[in-house]
């Protein structure tokens, strides 16, 4: 059997699986709450792998593994530990167990119905519906992205057809169930993508241009000497650390993860669950990406994009385990793009349409949401067909810097502290857009200004990101004191 007909059997199992999956779930989808938050019923296992395939996609093991890798040579490691420490471990610890016990005694179901009953602003629910609908879809796109690089380089076939087989399958799978599909397919994508990372990292050492654990670490140490980082390099290698760390604490399909979990037992399973997880599979996908300086000394056509599928190219790897890598980043992907769909359809329907266009409240919204997830996967297409130049790295960090600036600190802070006031979770919300904001807006402009000698701010999405979260943070701590004072005075009057 020929190598492309092996590829193709293999991903052809995958997706009858998938599609098995999503009819025998979605006959069991019967209402709104089963396709937002699955019942609220999730077992530890379920919710970790469902957290952790959410996490981590193409854009990932493509985009980021490969782009941090070239800049940082061996220290391009570091994202990965982040992400399996802060942005696993600690978010578990410190958001999981609070975020279900208040959306459960709240009754929501999406973040913007959280900041509604929170600080009694329907308005700050309006927005922040707005936010995540607009900017999930360049979060959305780059996955696309990142999948079609690989499939065009692996499996030679067009980019545009690799974005309709992948745009198809999500579809499948979300119109099916919803929440209640994608947690169930993600648990068998999750034990795909374990044991796909373990066979890429042995496949990828043992090729002779890595030669071996001791001798390839002993090389690209040699590597990263030759690529003489300064202050700035670090500042943006630790600007990715904490933007793709903590940037999943306020990311609205990451934390709805937490609301279906079944009771605070199954929170501490799936927080061991969920880091061993993130350690295999993150750890894995940027530590292959720290080794892109031993197979290229220039970078291939398509720039950082195309680093890891020309590695996995030239690696030669076995056929059957190039189909089991192909579907490795397929499930990682699919199950990102399914996630982030649910939730920004959920969200729009709900928090949008049901509030202004639909008297009767209680009517149940699943089909329209099925529909409006049709939508969600066509317009992220679009962006991903049409915003081709644009490198997986930077649509990624716009989508993450801005949402996650805006919503981070109010979320994370009402959890625990509850003198922050409406204005303060405001504040935190429009200081936090606006911080994250430039970026984009050069991109879109065409600007090439730069900032000193950090380079262009269109590629600064990570540096803007962080600020925004930190100022965020900032404003809803001293906002909140500052009106809590005012109105302890107005009282006092």
């Amino acid at each position: 059997m020929s190598k492309q007909a092996i590829m193709w059997l293999t991903i052809g199992i995958y997706v009858v699986l998938m599609a098995a999956i999503g009819f025998v779930t979605g006959r069991k989808t019967k209402n709104m709450s089963d396709f937002t938050v699955g019942g609220r019923n999730a077992g530890a296992w379920m919710s970790a792998f469902s957290y952790g395939t959410a996490y981590f996609s193409a854009v990932m093991f493509i985009g980021y593994a490969g782009g941090t890798g070239w800049k940082y040579g061996i220290w391009g490691v570091l994202p990965g530990i982040g992400n399996a420490i802060i942005g696993s471990l600690c978010a578990w610890l410190v958001l999981a167990r609070r975020t279900r016990r208040v959306t459960r005694e709240l009754n929501v179901t999406t973040m913007p119905q959280l900041f509604e009953k929170s600080f009694g602003s329907r308005s700050m629910k309006l927005f922040s519906a707005i936010v995540i609908f607009v900017f999930l879809m360049p979060y959305s796109a780059s996955v696309y992205k990142g999948l079609t690089s690989v499939c065009s380089v692996l499996l030679g076939i067009d980019e545009l057809v690799c974005m309709i087989v992948i745009a198809a399958v999500s579809a499948l799978l979300v119109v099916a169930g919803g929440y209640l599909t994608a947690l169930r397919a993600d648990f068998i994508q999750g034990a795909v993508m374990l044991f796909g990372v373990f066979a890429l990292i042995i496949a990828v050492f043992n090729c002779d241009s890595v030669g071996g654990l001791s001798e390839s670490f002993k090389n690209i140490v040699a590597e990263t000497e030759k690529l003489n980082l300064d202050a700035s390099a670090h500042i943006g290698l630790w600007a990715t650390v904490l933007m793709t760390s903590f940037g999943t604490w306020g990311l609205p399909q990451m934390i709805q993860k937490y609301y279906g979990i079944r009771d605070d037992k199954e929170v501490k399973r799936g927080t061991v669950i969920s880091t061993f997880f993130a350690f295999v599979v993150a750890g894995g996908g940027y530590l292959i990406g720290s080794l892109s300086h031993l197979f290229f000394n220039t970078l291939p056509e398509g720039g950082t994009d195309y680093l890891v599928p020309n590695m996995l190219l030239n690696a030669g790897i076995a056929d059957i385990l190039v189909g089991i890598i192909l579907v490795l980043l397929i499930a990682a992907s699919v199950s990102t793009l399914s996630s982030i769909t649910v939730t920004a359809a959920s969200t729009f329907t709900m928090d949008i349409v049901r509030e202004r266009f639909i008297k009767n409240k209680e009517k149940d919204l699943s089909g329209l949401t099925r529909i409006v997830c049709l939508l969600f996967v066509l317009l992220s297409f679009l962006i991903a067909w049409k915003g081709t130049g644009t490198p997986i790295l930077d649509m990624m960090s716009y989508s993450w810097g801005i949402i996650s600036g805006c919503f981070l600190a109010p979320y994370a802070v009402s959890l625990y502290w509850k003198k922050i006031t409406k204005a303060g979770a405001w504040a935190g919300i429009i200081g936090g857009f606006a911080v994250a904001l430039p970026p984009l807006v050069a991109k879109l402009a065409g600007s090439d200004m730069a900032l000193g000698g950090f380079g262009k701010i269109c590629d600064m999405g990570a540096h803007f990101a962080c600020a925004a979260m930190l100022i965020s943070l900032v404003l809803v701590f001293a906002v909140s004191l500052a009106t809590q004072k005012s109105k302890t005075i107005s009282e006092g009057e």
